[in-house]
């Protein structure tokens, strides 16, 4: 690990929910902490009252008398700041090495998975920060209940998520490592392979600890697939197959479901949760299992994750008055599209989902998957694709082709509407009591939700 006496970390895109999760950490534990980024927001403001130093904008001059520097993915190579240290001399690393010298040194939970990381680590952190694990914890969101996306805890246990979307996770050896599910997502950065992408949660689970264990979705087709290629011991949950641990007796309510958990045929007791769907009843089990491996009784688990109330962006209510509810999601892959419908199906509302699609490549390559995800909602609406920059567009991959596809496939009451100030004007006025509108997308179609739910409490 690194001398605290002497070092002072920066961090070029601190700005993002994983830089400044470490950043936080990082200062938590003693170092000098700055960090660069284009724009001020909340979270380098939260940074910069705990004592980091910000700067707004990309200069050389940041990196000065920096002893480490740290970036993320998104940053391109000619970043000013990462060219000069690296002319400097003064080493610099990927988000992800920075996380694994955390990590890898203690008793690391990883959790890995093409939907349910954030949601699952951060129950994970809530219980055994009820329970008095005292963790550190490093969540790619906020948790509403703990009211922010990282700690510097003085327990053994790191909770981290592992990120496969750029093979980064690979960067891990933890003590348990959780896999939510796996999908065909990211393959532009595994040259289009599903195979690929497979033989790096392999690679992953595998490099669990000799001690360790992993934590599986038995429910999902491509983790079964992988299991007779891993060399370390698995605990598997599931709600359909013959698993190591299962969930009787769901009942989903309007924002919450209950469930009996159970380990083999031993009835271990019932979990009440305070978020909706199907999909939770997994993240629950799979929370559940890590924290009875981290010592603690299920009576004390069951107790705790009662009182999440999940992630920020993760069905998360924006407002709620005369019968209209506002809800906002990171849903942006189709699976996570179906579960999030599904689970706002459950308030017995008129569903108005709003989607945002995001990234070109991930249009691409799922766009028959997108067409097919919105059979549940009352009306649909789609804006044109949020593409991060530097990113190239693709002929004939447009919205307004998906919302043809999605009037074939799934709601023929599909409409474009290309930008946010479209949708809300087309929503302005005309909700009424019985409405349920969920924003969807991992751009920045959250300020629709902003906007309605400021005009609807107002």
């Amino acid at each position: 690990m690194l001398n605290i006496t002497e070092q002072h970390v920066h961090f070029i895109g601190i700005g993002g929910y994983g830089m400044s999760a470490i950043a936080r950490v990082m200062l938590e534990m003693g170092y000098t902490v700055t960090g660069s980024d284009v724009a001020a927001q909340e979270l380098t403001e939260k940074l910069a009252a705990k004592g980091a130093k910000i700067y707004i904008g990309h200069t050389a001059e940041h990196v000065h008398g920096a002893d480490l520097v740290v970036y993320s993915t998104a940053l391109p190579k000619d970043n000013v700041e990462r060219v000069e240290a690296e002319e400097r001399g003064i080493p610099v690393i990927h988000r992800s090495q920075m996380l694994a010298r955390l990590l890898n040194e203690r008793t690391g939970v990883a959790v890995a998975g093409a939907h349910g990381k954030t949601t699952t680590s951060s129950m994970i952190a809530l219980v055994m920060e009820h329970c008095g694990v005292d963790p550190t914890y490093i969540i790619g969101g906020e948790v509403l209940d703990l009211g922010t996306n990282a700690k510097a805890g003085q327990g053994q246990c790191v909770v981290a998520e592992a990120d496969e979307s750029d093979g980064s996770f690979l960067q891990y050896h933890p003590s348990l490592g959780v896999v939510t599910n796996i999908e065909a997502d990211h393959l532009e950065n595994y040259d289009g392979d599903f195979g690929r992408l497979k033989e790096a949660y392999v690679q992953f689970l595998n490099q669990i600890k000799p001690e360790g264990k992993a934590v599986l979705c038995g429910d999902d087709s491509n983790i079964q697939e992988l299991l007779p290629k891993l060399h370390c011991k698995a605990l598997t949950y599931g709600i359909d197959s013959s698993c190591d641990f299962s969930a009787k007796n769901i009942v989903l309510g309007d924002r919450c479901v209950t469930f009996t958990m159970m380990h083999g045929e031993e009835e271990l007791g019932e979990v009440a949760l305070s978020v909706p769907g199907r999909h939770n009843v997994y993240n629950a089990m799979a929370t559940v299992i890590v924290c009875l491996e981290a010592g603690i009784p299920f009576s004390e688990i069951a107790e705790a994750i009662g009182h999440f109330h999940g992630a920020k962006r993760r069905f998360q209510v924006l407002g709620e008055r005369d019968g209209i509810l506002i809800i906002d999601d990171y849903a942006h892959h189709p699976t996570e599209i179906e579960a999030t419908i599904t689970a706002a199906k459950s308030t017995g509302k008129r569903i108005i989902a709003v989607f945002q699609p995001q990234r070109y490549t991930r249009t691409f390559f799922l766009l028959d998957a997108f067409s097919r995800a919105f059979s549940e909602a009352d009306e649909v609406i789609i804006t044109d694709i949020y593409s991060p920059a530097g990113e190239k567009q693709i002929e004939g991959i447009t919205s307004s082709k998906l919302v043809d596809l999605i009037k074939e496939n799934s709601n023929a009451g599909a409409r474009y509407l290309p930008t946010k100030d479209d949708v809300i004007a087309d929503l302005q006025g005309r909700l009424k009591s019985g409405d349920l509108v969920i924003t969807m997308g991992a751009g920045d179609i959250y300020k629709v939700g902003y906007q309605l739910a400021k005009e609807l409490l107002n």
